[in-house]
């Protein structure tokens, strides 16, 4: 297949996504808490992908701001990731509305059908993450027009199962709309050979951690740098009576912090010192502002150190549209090594539909 020949199936196989993100990739920025701001999303849609606004945490009217900015950086199409458990997830939706937000991605549990009418009702296309077939369905039938699916690879709140084997149970049964995967995603081959079997973009978070335009504290930066993929852990929960949210960070002081506070927590229960409920508010509360003490103020002993397992093929600070260009290189380069007539998948005869 020559170079020219690769591109053209590049771009059948990412037509639908392209399609549906309104891009000229069809790679989805990851919504980083903290780091997946106004300059970091405007330069991913520059760069000709989909950045995706990190809400977090946000009031409405902090949301409305930082939309408004990422506009003012962007002409290009970029969306919003709101969390399902934020107590004015409605009025976030609302102010999506009120900024014509395109696209509205839900995380952090799965979107109810009212939150999916709601985000459609407002003009915007409807995307959530689906950890299982039967909850992709379930979405799909309540209305999602787009679908994630995330390995625990992933950098942040993870699942338990692996994107290898999550896009082997969903893609060849799911075909009603765009799904794309996430996880452990840093290379343009694993990039096309998703595609092949089904896909119809990416999602990829940690490689634009290092982008030259994101704020992360340069502190932050080199950890990455510096990290291999085993540097990558998900927390440990020690006890099964006090559940811990898997989150897989880089581990650093923090994290040996954390495992000595579940012990003593724990002993305490045991002496009857601290009730269970108690107990487990004070583990919950642990990380609270630890992320962003590791973005923006650079703690990286303490802090958060939110990464995926890709994390060790970030090896430099580099520009997010030198990024892009490198993904797509690498996927041109590994679908030219191959004919047409041993992809895995075929992409569906309307490539534009959602």
């Amino acid at each position: 297949m020559t170079d020219q020949s690769a591109r053209a199936r590049l771009d059948q196989l990412w037509a639908r996504g392209r399609a549906f993100l309104g891009t000229g990739t069809a790679i989805m920025g990851g919504a980083m808490s903290w780091v997946s701001e106004r300059h970091l999303v405007s330069a991913i849609s520059n760069a000709g992908g989909f950045g995706v606004l990190a809400c977090g945490s946000m009031t409405p009217d902090l949301l409305a701001a930082e939309i408004a900015a990422t506009r003012a950086m962007t002409t290009r199409p970029f969306g919003v990731n709101l969390i399902n458990m934020h107590p004015d997830l409605d009025r976030l939706i609302d102010v999506c509305r009120e900024q014509a937000v395109g696209h509205v991605v839900v995380a952090g549990g799965l979107p109810s059908g009212a939150t999916i009418r709601r985000i459609k009702d407002g003009g915007a296309r409807a995307m959530g993450f689906a950890p299982t077939l039967v909850a992709g369905r379930r979405l799909v039938k309540q209305g999602i027009d787009a679908l994630v699916i995330e390995g625990m690879e992933a950098g942040g709140h993870i699942g338990a199962v692996s994107t290898t084997v999550l896009a082997q149970e969903i893609l060849p049964e799911l075909r009603e709309v765009p799904v794309f995967v996430a996880g452990g995603i840093g290379r343009g081959e694993a990039i096309a050979s998703f595609l092949e079997l089904g896909a119809a973009g990416v999602q990829i978070g940690t490689r634009f951690v290092c982008a030259s335009e994101s704020i992360a504290h340069p502190n932050f930066k080199q950890t990455f740098i510096r990290a291999a993929a085993r540097d990558a852990q998900p927390s440990v929960q020690l006890d099964p009576r006090f559940p811990v949210i898997p989150v897989r960070a880089l581990v650093n002081a923090g994290s040996k912090a954390f495992a000595d506070l579940q012990r003593a927590v724990i002993a305490r229960v045991d002496a009857g010192e601290l009730t269970r409920e108690a107990g487990i508010l004070e583990i919950e509360h642990f990380w609270a502002g630890a992320l962003r003490r590791a973005v923006v103020e650079g703690d990286v002993e303490t802090g958060s150190l939110m990464a995926g397992q890709s994390v060790g093929m970030v090896t430099r600070e580099q520009p997010a549209a030198e990024i892009v260009a490198e993904l797509i290189g690498q996927a041109e380069k590994a679908l030219a090594g191959r004919p047409p007539d041993k992809a895995m998948w075929e992409a569906p005869a309307v490539l534009g539909a959602a």
